[in-house]
Parts: C-alpha cells; structure tokens; sequence
C-alpha cells in the first residue's frame, strides 16, 4: 500500500490564510448550489448530551459533495457556560475523506469555520430573501458565529446602522467595539431586544437561552423584513410565522425533526410544514425556486446549519493552504 497523509490546518494555520469575505462567501454558496442541483447527500445531524448538568452538547453532522470529491464529518461541542472558563462556546473538528475509497484526507480546526460558515449562510440568505435597500441590521447575540454574521452581512449590504444586544452588558460592548474597529463604522449596543429589532430591515436571533423563551417579540417586526432566528432554544412567539409570506431552511430534512432550533415548537404544531414552507435555501442559489419577489414580503429565514457547508468551506481552505505553503501533513498509514 502506498503511504497515506492528511492534511491538517489548526486554528493558527486558518487564521494565516487570511481569507477574504468574498471568498468564505463564494465558497458556501458553491456547497448550497450543489445542495440545490441534488448532488449533495446531508445526513440530518445526531447530539450527544455527556450529562445535563455540563450545560453543552454535541454536534455531529455528516454529507457528501459530489461536485468537490468530498465527504466529510464535522463534531463540534455547543457549551454555554464557556464564558466562565474563557472559552469559545463552540469547539469542532472536520474532517473530510475520500469519497470513493473512504480513506482520510484532511483534518481541520472546525471552531473559526463553523462561525464562518454560519455567517456566510446567513449572509447568503439574506443576499437572496432581503430587500436590496437594507440599511438597518439588528443582532441578537455576540457568541462567535454572530461576529460573522455581522461581519458578512454588512460586506453584502454596508448598512448605515448595526445595532447589537446580548445579554451580558461586558459581552454586547466588547462586541460592539470589536464589530466596529473592524467594520470601520458604529455599530451600536444597546441594552434591550426591543431597541435592537424594531424596525430593523434584517434581523438576526443567534441568543443562547437555556430553554426556549418568546423574548422577540412578533409586533417588532417590520413589514418586509427578513428574520433570521437560529438559536439552540427557542426565543421567538409562535406568531412570528403568521406574519411571514416565506419561510425558507437550509435543508427541510434536518428541521423537521430533533431537540433543538429556534421553530422546533412551529414544526411540531404544523405551523411549519413541508406544505406552509417555501424552499431550502439551495434551491434558490441554484435558481430552481423564487427568492424575494418584492420590498413588501416579509420572509423568515431558518438555519439549523449545514455539513455541506463546513465541507465546502474546508475544501477552499485547503486549496489555498496548498497555494500558500500553509499546514502540515501527517503520516497516517
């Protein structure tokens, strides 16, 4: 047998690669295409909780992406008292094999892709399901993936006001001032979620509650707003749905069932349906069905999160790598 190597990139080797806005975007929205065109498979994630009282469980999401020759399995542990323990919330590892033999190919830090390819779903979405005219972003939560949330969603729209919340005041304002060093204008904290979300044209619910609370509010909603709620627990009302002219997923197959999501109580009374819902998001990237149709609609978004995302967005990771001399390799066999 001839030797076999992985590659692998940790965290330090992705942050060298210095990857642009527009490529972690075009490199997800290239995953959600294939997903759209059918040459993906997505096998709905699987948790293991280790015990209640840790507060945290894991993730395991697994697919294939016919169009980049890869498999892949992402783990990634979703702990919400990290915090106390100056810890990112999430930890995760990818790792992507070959998909015809099965043998390893590259193992990644999946902690920063995660959050990148968090934001970049989000950004993509509202790309297709928000008014071109945006110009007021409201964020709820300031764990990782929001930063890019943020960070991306303004590289689409440049908004003219970000305002932030979470729920620890040291949290939302450091948010707040890192958001804004780096995006080169304001970005505003502010102390409730009605300040945050009324009359914002996109709105993004990324909170950590330890069980779910309707604390975002259906009245806030303007109309022809997009609405992105991703939360583990649920923070929205049950009504926020009968506003809504479109409702879009990123994959159906994963919403409509498990534990957690923010419409996991919308699923299971029906007010979320494979009949009530519009599309998955790829189905629109790949141009099969209508995003936005007017500045009048008033559309929610819902994302559970995608391993074709992860594995698209490791995939562009590598290539670069390789351009720039960037990780290791590792002897496997």
């Amino acid at each position: 047998m001839k030797p076999i190597y992985i590659d692998y990139l940790n965290a330090l080797d992705i942050e060298a690669l210095g990857l642009s806005d527009a490529e972690i975007i075009g490199a997800v929205e290239a995953g959600l295409v294939a997903q759209g065109k059918g040459q993906t498979v997505i096998e709905p994630r699987v948790h293991l909780e280790p015990d209640p009282s840790f507060r945290g469980h894991f993730n395991v999401l697994r697919g294939y992406v016919a169009p980049l020759g890869a498999a892949g399995v992402k783990i990634v542990g979703d702990y919400v008292d990290n915090y106390l323990h100056a810890l990112p919330s999430e930890f995760g590892i990818l790792n992507l094999f070959d998909p015809r033999t099965g043998a390893p190919r590259a193992i990644l830090d999946a902690t920063v892709i995660t959050d990148m390819r968090t934001g970049a779903v989000t950004a993509i979405g509202a790309k297709h399901l928000a008014k071109k005219s945006s110009r007021v972003l409201g964020h709820i939560g300031a764990r990782g993936t929001a930063y890019w949330n943020v960070r991306l969603l303004d590289h689409l729209f440049d908004f003219d006001e970000i305002r932030v919340h979470s729920r620890r005041p040291e949290s939302r304002d450091a948010f707040a001032a890192k958001l804004a060093a780096d995006l080169g204008k304001p970005v505003v904290a502010v102390a409730d979620w009605k300040s945050c979300v009324e009359g914002a044209d996109i709105v993004v619910e990324a909170s950590r509650l330890p069980e779910p609370q309707p604390l975002l509010k259906t009245a806030w909603i303007k109309r022809g707003a997009l609405v992105v709620p991703y939360g583990t627990m649920s923070a929205v009302e049950l009504s926020l749905t009968d506003i809504m002219q479109k409702i879009v997923v990123d994959d159906w197959g994963q919403c409509k069932g498990g534990k957690f999501g923010s419409l996991r109580a919308h699923v299971e009374t029906g007010r979320l349906s494979e009949a009530t819902l519009h599309a998955e998001l790829g189905q629109i990237a790949a141009g099969h069905k209508a995003g936005r149709q007017s500045d009048g609609e008033t559309i929610l978004f819902w994302h559970r999160g995608l391993s074709l995302s992860d594995i698209a967005l490791g995939k562009a990771m590598l290539a670069k790598a390789a351009e720039q001399g960037i990780g290791q390799r590792l002897r496997f066999a």
